[in-house]
Formats: structure tokens, sequence, C-alpha cells
């Protein structure tokens, strides 16, 4: 069976790697490209390990302006071509969806692309076009979706995933997925497991830092208090900054005292093969999921800390608000998770 996966960030690239170890399989991995610098460091390292692990990965530049995503399909059409199993990391890409709508495989697998994918599974058993929870477009935005008819593509991949249309369809995730039209498969990340199996704990906490600023979700005072108040009551000494955190946010701070690390790869990966704080503090995020697997059985503690409502920013409406509360009330529930006081 031809498998082809399509990518667009460091942690898809490693789930993929999950999703291969899992299913004994070896895809041919596309990555596409994403705009952001820190991002696209963290997918050249990740690159470089889903090779180590036996895959081969290509790099695509979709977003380079003008006629990328033209330029990007038509040089993919080669690797596309015959491809019987897709493996997806973002179902939500406006790029990932023109690419897809050109083919026709028998079974569509969606592997984790962070807390999106409860979204996803809301919307899809809801009936509703894939849109992430907490975007707003903007001008250039909804030029492009405009020019691709986003909307139109987003429904042609659900019809052509639908029951009816014969072709098979699976989400891979560590998250507790419920899809009755498709088979969820647990990711338990044993290839990371496995290879890597114990970090060194340090003696100081670690917080690990979000971009609920950078999306416009919470503002940016209210955070960096926040994470200072964190600090002191936790006694921690390092800052795990995410790949989207602006310059000016991350020095601020840094200047509470912290050292900011930007990790090379992704954090499931960063923390289980290196270093990690005997406590880690997360807001609500990814890794409040993915970590108390990654991390079982090291000794390590993992604190959730809620979003006050006084943080959120103007625009951030109600169903941001709940979709966030779900993730911390479902990682609680599914993990035992303790919160984090500040």
């Amino acid at each position: 069976m031809k498998t082809v996966a399509l990518v667009e960030s460091p942690a898809q690239l490693l789930n993929v790697v999950e999703w291969a170890h899992w299913a004994r399989a070896r895809p041919s991995v596309l990555v596409l490209a994403p705009a952001n610098e820190t991002s696209r460091w963290q997918l050249r390292t990740m690159a470089q390990v889903a090779r180590s692990a036996g895959l081969t990965v290509s790099w695509h530049e979709p977003r380079s302006g003008g006629a990328a995503i033209a330029r990007t399909v038509r040089a993919l059409a080669g690797d596309l071509a015959g491809a019987d199993r897709l493996v997806l990391g973002d179902p939500f890409s406006g790029v990932m969806q023109v690419v897809v709508s050109l083919v026709k495989p028998s079974e569509v697998t969606f592997v984790d692309d962070g807390t999106a994918t409860l979204e996803l599974a809301r919307q899809w058993v809801a009936g509703e076009h894939l849109r992430r929870w907490h975007q707003v477009a903007t001008t250039e935005q909804k030029r492009h979706i405009a020019r691709f008819a986003r909307d139109q593509i987003a429904d042609s991949l659900r019809r052509r995933l639908e029951p009816s249309s014969g072709c098979r369809l699976t989400v891979f995730s560590c998250l507790p997925v419920e899809l009755t039209q498709a088979q969820v498969i647990t990711n338990d990340y044993g290839w990371l497991r496995s290879q890597y199996p114990k970090p060194v704990l340090k003696l100081g906490a670690d917080l690990i830092g979000t971009s609920l600023v950078e999306t416009g979700v919470v503002a940016e005072g209210d955070y960096v208090v926040a994470v200072a108040s964190l600090a002191v009551r936790h006694r921690a000494d390092r800052y795990l900054a995410h790949r989207k955190e602006s310059p000016a946010k991350l020095a601020r701070i840094a200047a509470l005292g912290l050292r900011v690390a930007i990790p090379d790869r992704p954090l499931e990966l960063f923390l289980r093969a290196g270093e990690v704080g005997s406590v880690v503090v997360s807001f609500p995020s990814t890794v409040v999921h993915t970590l108390p697997v990654v991390l079982a059985g090291t000794g390590v503690e993992l604190l959730v800390c809620d979003i006050e409502p006084s943080w959120y920013t103007p625009d951030t409406g109600a169903h941001s608000r709940r979709f966030l509360g779900t993730v911390t009330s479902v990682a609680r529930r599914q993990h035992g998770l303790a919160s984090a006081a500040c």
C-alpha cells in the first residue's frame, strides 16, 4: 500500500513517526513548510529524526508567495499519484485541503495536530465547516480563502471521507477523541518512550509557554503577570517557549529572571530525550494531554493553570473560552492533573 503523509508542524511530524511505528509502515513524508521561522527550524530538526527512524522526508514551499500553492501541487503530483493511504497532520489547513482534494485514497489517517483534534471531532460530528477554534481571518487570509474557495474545498474533503464514499477514516491520537464515523487509535508514544527510556530530572520547575497571546485569546500583560506568579510559587527556573511566541513577549518573560529556552524539536521529544523539571506547569494546551503519556513513570508532576476570565481579550468569543475549559477539564479527568496556583 502506497502511503503518503502531509505535515506542516514539528508535532505533526513526530506523530507521523509514532503512527509509522505503530502501523509498521514507511510513509513518504511531504513537509509543507510553514512561514514561521522557529517552526521551520524545529521541522528541519524533526525531519532528521524522522529520517533516522527510517522515513523518507521531502521539503516543499507552498507559502513562498504568488502561485506557490499551485507550484507545490504540481510538484507533489508524482508523489501523490497512486497513493492508497494519506496520513494528514492538519485537516484544518487550507493548503493541505487543496492538495488532498486532488487525490482519491482508500484510507485517510489524521494524526494529532494538538488540541485542535478535539475540535475536529466535534465539528465533524456536527457537520460543520472545518475551522480552527481560535481563528479570526485577516484581510489577507480572507483573500486566500476566497481564491481557493476554502469552504467548498473543506466540504469536498468531508464528502470524500464520509462512510458512503468507501474511504476509510482513522484518527491516531493520544486525546480522548469520540468520532463514530472513524476508527480511533490511541497514540501511546511507544516509539518515543522506546528510544529514550528516561529523561534527566533537574531541581527547578519548568513552565511551558503557549501562543494564547499571539492568537489573540489572552492579553499579554495578564499572561506575563501569571507567568511571574507561577514562577515564584512553583520555584521555576526555566520557561519553555512555544514556537509561535513573539520575541518581545519572551524578552519580558526573561526579564522576570527565568531562563527562556526555545526547544529545537517538539516538546514531547525535547523533554523525554533531555532534561525536565520534577514539576512541570502548563496553561491549557496540547501538552496537558501528551506529557502525562510521554512522562509517565518518570517521577515528573504535571500541573495545569486555568485561564482566569479577566485574562481574555475582548475579541475572544464564548466558544474559545469553553474550548479551553474543555481542554483542561478533559485532561484533569483523564490524567488526574492537579491545579497550579498563580
